[in-house]
């Protein structure tokens, strides 16, 4: 199956009565059958090609899951048109216009919490004829159709498209693009990432090497839809293999729909979980939390209990081998009494977790693994559809990203691009069918990535004797969120040092953390000629204090409030500050040849600095830390 169309086809012909999607109607949980969903394809495919979408048009999804999401991209999809399916987290009205207008949409498909976000900025996007309103929204203006128009319109005119509508998904050839997904690239702009039909079917095949999914498998799907892990992985690998998607009750609120996630779990049942770091780490703090409540016995009991499988699990590979083997018996007792009363507050069915988006720290993975319900993590990203490795049930190691899928190219290169020898650390470099066409309207960024077939992935790893890839963090520039969400920094730390009268040089760094952090220079002339208009000397009570309020200040200006508050997502902006003591230069190698920032050196050598900005008092710009080096630095030595 090359296309997308002829995955889902074979698939209704082949599980034409298995539950596609559990979706909560009147609060209970309702499944809608492969042949149904199918027909729902139809219906709204017809009702969009009776609007005048053909073959290469881009049609814009904001949407949160739910059953329209799906039968929407596929309806896109039949009709040989392109999906630009967009991120609900996206508050920035410049963010979304942008996705739009680049990508050329002339129709845009919107849930009613989402629209407000569209009609915002509806001057922005002129060339959107039509915006088609998933759900009850109150009032549509002349520009507007509800979905449900827009459905049983081709629910009447299927009958005479029917045959036209057939011969449009037939047509629908392997490379033609099924997506444009955006990023964030190594400019302000996103980066529009060009994914084809085969790309997506190759990977659903990659991926299905990895571990075996039956028709049996069932899963919650709390990330967006739009994220690449769970589209993939949720949605066309579950299609394959005639496994079935739940969808989040969403509440009336972002917090609501949010706490709705343990209560569907619940109800759901689900077999596998798709996880980032964030969930996993709420996760683990609601399980301890819950362990506390019962008592001091029971709490020694169950780290007693942690202690034990700890040593029996090793990193998995080597679980329950030599010595360890006489441990058995007692953690079986353990999970008996403990670990499988916590499994049944994930439904009792979950056999385990597939981590993606961003690492996930070791020691989270064996605290998952120890209670029964391991995070198999996973790496990958957008560009490559996005598995690349995964570990699995039949064979794994803690706190590696798994072993390759099948079909799919993988070396390991220096700075040069040159191959680097097995276990050698260095650029992950990965080639097959599931890498991306390239960049939408973007040939330098394309070329920069995209070599000879080769995809440069920017990530720094190894790969051991036994065949586990190891991704180490940022080989290039990127920041990434710890739900995997990747931003560039180069524009905001420009614009930091730009507008900044304190701020000399700034590096921004996130690796799946829960904020960014910012290393900042400061301007010591600068600072001194405030220090006299401030009337203030080294002698002034609390002058340290003041300055580096001054420079505070200055980054301010880039929250909501401040002179330049929409510049850049708020996310990506420093929430903690160290100041540095030297500046960046050739001499000391934080600056190459061309005087560009080399990341990783900057990261060495201030990594005891980066690593105190995520403690509580190294969050306070005013630590004692950054006084002492301030006071350092205009006493000039």
């Amino acid at each position: 199956m090359k296309t997308i169309p002829q995955l889902f086809e074979g698939s209704v012909a082949k599980y034409p009565d298995n539950v596609l999607v559990w979706e909560k109607k009147n609060g209970q949980y309702k499944g809608i059958s492969f042949s149904s969903v199918r027909e729902h394809v139809y219906r709204f495919a017809a009702g969009l090609m009776a609007l005048g979408v053909k073959k290469g048009d881009r049609v814009a999804l904001l949407s949160e899951g739910r059953s329209e999401w799906l039968v929407s991209e596929l309806a896109i999809l039949y009709l040989g048109a392109i999906n630009i399916p967009l991120s609900v987290k996206i508050n920035e009205p410049d963010e979304l216009s942008f996705r739009i207008r680049h990508a050329q949409c002339r129709w845009v498909i919107c849930s009613e919490r989402q629209a407000d976000k569209i009609r915002s900025i509806k001057n922005e996007i002129p060339k959107v004829g039509t915006f088609i309103i998933i759900g009850h929204a109150n009032t549509l203006d002349n520009s507007e159709k509800s979905y449900r128009d827009i459905y049983e319109n081709g629910e009447k005119q299927l009958p005479d498209l029917k045959e036209k509508l057939e011969l449009a998904w037939q047509a629908v050839q392997p490379d033609d693009l099924a997506n444009i997904s955006y990023t964030s690239g190594t400019t302000a702009d996103p980066k529009g990432i060009m994914l084809s039909h085969r790309n997506y079917t190759a990977n659903v095949e990659q991926a299905n090497s990895l571990m075996t999914v039956t028709e049996d498998f069932v899963t919650l799907l709390i990330l967006p839809w739009d994220h690449s892990f769970a589209h993939t992985v949720g949605l066309y690998t579950l299609i394959r293999q005639g496994a079935s998607m739940a969808v989040v009750e969403t509440g009336k609120t972002i917090m609501e729909t949010l706490r709705n996630i343990p209560k569907n779990i619940k109800e759901v049942k689900p077999t596998f979980l798709l996880s980032v770091p964030a969930l996993s780490k709420n996760f683990r703090k609601n399980i301890e939390a819950g362990i506390r409540a019962k008592g001091k016995v029971t709490e020694a009991l169950f780290r007693q209990a942690m202690k034990t499988a700890y040593i029996y699990n090793g990193i998995g590979w080597d679980k329950g081998k030599g010595w360890r083997r006489a441990l058995l018996p007692l953690v079986r007792f353990y999970d008996k009494i403990l670990f499988s009363k916590i499994r049944e507050g994930f439904g009792g069915r979950l056999r385990f977790f597939i981590g993606g988006g961003a690492l996930l720290d070791i020691d989270l993975q064996r605290f998952f693994y120890a209670i029964g319900i391991p995070v198999y993590q996973g790496y990958g990203l957008s560009e490559a559809s996005p598995v690349i490795s995964s570990n699995g049930p039949e064979k794994h190691k803690l706190g590696s990203s798994g072993y390759l899928v099948t079909h799919l190219d993988l070396k390991i290169c220096d700075e040069q691009g040159n191959e680097l020898p097995l276990g050698e650390k260095g650029e992950i470099v990965v080639r097959g069918e599931n890498v991306m066409k390239g960049y939408w309207k973007n040939e330098t960024a394309t070329a920069e990535v995209l070599k000879d077939g080769w995809l440069y992935t920017g990530d720094m790893g190894y790969l051991d004797k036994d065949g586990f890839l190891y991704v180490l963090g940022r080989f290039k520039s990127l920041l990434i969120g710890n739900d995997g969400e990747k931003f560039s920094p180069e524009g905001i730390e420009e614009a930091i040092v730009e507008q900044s009268r304190f701020i000399e040089q700034c590096m921004l760094y996130n690796n799946q953390n829960a904020y960014t952090s910012g290393l900042i220079f400061p301007n010591i002339p600068a600072l001194k000629a405030a220090m006299k208009e401030l009337e203030l000397t080294r002698e002034t009570a609390d002058y340290d204090k003041i300055i580096l309020e001054l420079i505070k200040t200055d980054i301010d200006q880039f929250l909501p409030g401040g002179k330049y508050e929409n510049m850049f997502p708020g996310r990506w902006l420093p929430a903690a500050v160290g100041i540095m003591d030297e500046p960046f230069s050739e001499e000391n190698r934080m600056l190459n040849s061309t005087m560009k920032m080399v990341r990783n050196r900057v990261v060495e050598r201030y990594r005891q600095l980066i690593d105190f900005l995520y403690t509580a008092s190294g969050k306070n710009i005013l630590n004692e830390r950054n006084l002492e080096t301030i006071r350092r630095l205009i006493r000039g030595n």
